[in-house]
């Protein structure tokens, strides 16, 4: 059984205090319940429990730099979310309309059992790299419904296959477990540079991480 994030989160911020005070130092307070209804009200749904518990922990990090995530994602705040979700479903709405206008012909994302374009308004950005690139939470009241997925302009939404990205609660519990024992994590392996900031190596173990629309 997957652990509640907020034991997740408790095992994290223990090992951060420990050996990476920086990134510790960089978790951001608790988010206002005033900016999560917030959100919720741009999006024009409810977020997901675990989601909104994340938040009420940290409201995202407070280090642009940092990487609390696997693969150099940053977690970002209820209000970063509402406006990373206008940017990208600004794309959305535009392909849409070339559609329907027979302007453009778009390949839809294969996620799961159906498919989805780049910037889909029921997939949430919840982190972002500093390429760009964002990590989203499925909302689709669907199979993948509160999975994890990458999603670059480029390569578009991809639904990795490592366990891991099955939930926000089993993302954060493998972290957790991953920064305890220094195991690597679908082929990150968490490390301190000098600044004392979290970071994650990427030394592939021969594990099939290939990204891929499914």
């Amino acid at each position: 059984m997957t652990a509640p994030i907020s034991e997740s989160w408790t095992r994290i911020e223990n090992w951060l205090a420990e050996h990476a005070p920086a990134t510790y130092a960089a978790l951001a307070p608790p988010a206002d319940p005033a900016d999560i209804a917030a959100t919720e009200r741009a999006i024009g749904r409810p977020l997901l429990k675990p989601l909104v518990m994340s938040l009420l922990r940290h409201d995202g990090l407070l280090d642009q730099r940092g990487s609390l995530l696997p693969a150099f994602y940053r977690p970002m705040s209820a209000r970063e979310i509402t406006a990373a979700w206008h940017l990208l479903t600004g794309f959305y709405d535009q392909c849409m309309a070339d559609e329907k206008g027979d302007e453009a012909d778009y390949d839809f994302m294969k996620i799961g059992s159906s498919s989805v374009l780049y910037g889909h308004p029921q997939l949430i950005p919840i982190a972002r790299d500093l390429g760009g690139g964002h990590l989203v939470l499925d909302h689709r009241p669907e199979i993948d419904r509160g999975r994890v997925h990458e999603a670059e302009a480029v390569e578009g939404i991809m639904r990795v296959p490592h366990e891991m990205w099955t939930s926000l609660p089993v993302l954060m519990e493998a972290i957790a477990t991953s920064l305890e024992t220094s195991q690597p994590l679908n082929d990150y392996t968490p490390v301190v540079d000098e600044e004392q900031r979290l970071d994650w190596d990427f030394i592939p173990l021969g594990n099939d991480r290939t990204l891929h629309r499914s």
